[in-house]
């Protein structure tokens, strides 16, 4: 019994000294701390922003040097900032850096300019009358917009668009046809016309001369060569024509064309006329003109202008050379070409011309937004309201007289018997500069008698 009592009180003791040697392999060394990680720095978090397993024993892992962040993780919508706590370098130009690709915004544009508004905005220019055009095709320029001058049309200021076919009134392209409003059109109608003038339209005065009136009644007036006759006179306009011509052997009167127009209006006065050559050169410019008395020089070129200083007469040449279209603003436009006499129509006519002179004239086509009823001249008469044109119909050349009634002393007078030209100077300047001398009483009732002139 003692035996066994001995043996297990052995296996005892070995037991606890197992268990104490085991315990004491897992104690560090002499009673110590685990040893820290190097330099203090907090190991790098595990991916996916999981949290990393906290230390042994409960303690708090140690702040990284310099209070710098540790990185964040690569899911995160966060940029990275910069180490040891520096600012991004800014953009030049003080532009803002983009946002992150999940932002919603839309980038800025460089340089803070504002982005182009859409086609569709809803601010267009404001057109006349409160109507708004049609946008141009392939971004071109919206078509011009022509007003009518004529106080007595009922298109008087009235801005009317012009048509695709001709959009602009004074085309840079030589063969195009150039916008115009028709004021005597009952529905102020833009339309489309030749720049040179139109020697088969209302208005115009061509070849020996042949003339079609207000009324659209062809007829010719012949004159005299190297004389002057009164074309139209108004109280505010006169036009003066001078004639050359030559006279066949064996005839009566003389084959005559006009060589120069003269205007007389508002104490000033303006002129062109064709310069004369033996034989006709279409390179060379054949137009001279004056103002007030002065040479004008106006450059060969198309569409080169000149205006008057108080922005009252327009001169526009149409080609390079030989045409061109005067205005005098809301009294005429005058259309002008000058042409030779070619010697196909001297062997058909039998002219008879010179060798040393080709006969250079004017062809014009005129049209006027502010004649009186009682206006004059030989074209201006058929112009008057009740006017009865005398040329029979169905005769192949009707000739009108009158060349004692409408005759002037040089280009530039108003001394015609039929004449109704009055300078400014001599009107009454307590009336209104515009004056509808249509509806004048000649009775001298209104004004006692005084002051006023009518003629028929």
């Amino acid at each position: 019994m003692d035996f066994l009592g001995s043996k297990r009180v052995l296996i005892v003791l070995v037991i606890l000294v197992s268990a104490a040697v085991l315990v004491q392999s897992m104690q560090p060394p002499n009673g110590k701390q685990p040893p820290k990680p190097p330099n203090g720095q907090q190991p790098p978090k595990p991916p996916n922003g999981e949290h990393p397993l906290k230390p042994p024993h409960g303690e708090h892992p140690l702040k990284p040097p310099h209070g710098e962040h540790p990185p964040q993780p690569p899911n995160s919508k966060q940029p990275l900032k910069p180490p040891n706590g520096e600012h991004p370098t800014k953009p030049p130009n003080g532009e803002q850096p983009p946002q992150p690709t999940n932002s919603k915004q839309p980038l800025k544009p460089p340089g803070g300019n504002q982005p182009p508004k859409p086609p569709n905005g809803k601010q267009p220019l404001e057109p006349p009358n409160g109507k708004q055009p049609p946008k141009p095709p392939n971004g071109k320029q919206p078509p011009n917009i022509k007003v009518c001058y004529a106080k007595k049309s009922p298109c008087f200021g009235k801005q009317v668009q012009c048509p695709q076919e001709c959009p602009s009134a004074s085309p840079t392209d030589k063969t195009a046809k150039m916008c115009y409003l028709n004021c005597d059109s009952p529905i102020c109608k833009a339309e489309c016309k030749s720049p040179k003038p139109n020697c088969n339209g209302p208005g115009s005065a061509c070849q020996d001369p042949r003339f079609i009136g207000g009324d659209g009644i062809v007829f010719y007036f012949h004159g005299k060569k190297n004389e002057y006759f009164s074309l139209v006179s108004d109280p505010n306009l006169q036009i003066n024509a001078r004639f050359i011509g030559v006279r066949p052997e064996g005839r009566t009167k003389d084959n005559t064309w006009i060589q120069a127009l003269g205007l007389l209006f508002d104490s000033k006065s303006f002129s062109l006329e064709a310069s004369k050559a033996s034989t006709w050169v279409d390179e060379i410019n054949h137009l001279k003109f004056t103002y007030n008395g002065e040479e004008l020089i106006i450059p060969e070129s198309h569409l080169s202008t000149w205006e008057s200083p108080d922005n009252a007469i327009i001169v526009e040449r149409t080609s390079n050379k030989n045409s061109v279209l005067v205005t005098l603003l809301g009294v005429v436009e005058i259309s002008v070409n000058v042409v030779p006499v070619t010697k196909e129509d001297d062997r058909i006519h039998n002219y008879q011309l010179p060798s040393d002179d080709c006969f250079a004239h004017l062809e014009v086509q005129f049209r006027f937004f502010d004649l009186s009823s009682n206006v004059e001249g030989v074209l201006g008469r058929t112009y008057q309201p009740d006017f009865k044109n005398p040329a029979k119909p169905g005769i192949a050349m009707p000739v009108l007289g009158g060349e004692h009634k409408y005759r002037t002393t040089s280009l530039f007078s108003a001394d015609c018997t039929a004449c109704v030209f009055t300078q400014p100077s001599k009107l009454d300047q307590t009336d209104s500069s515009v004056m509808d001398y249509g509806m004048l009483d000649c009775t001298g009732h209104s004004f006692g008698g005084n002051g006023i002139v009518c003629r028929k």
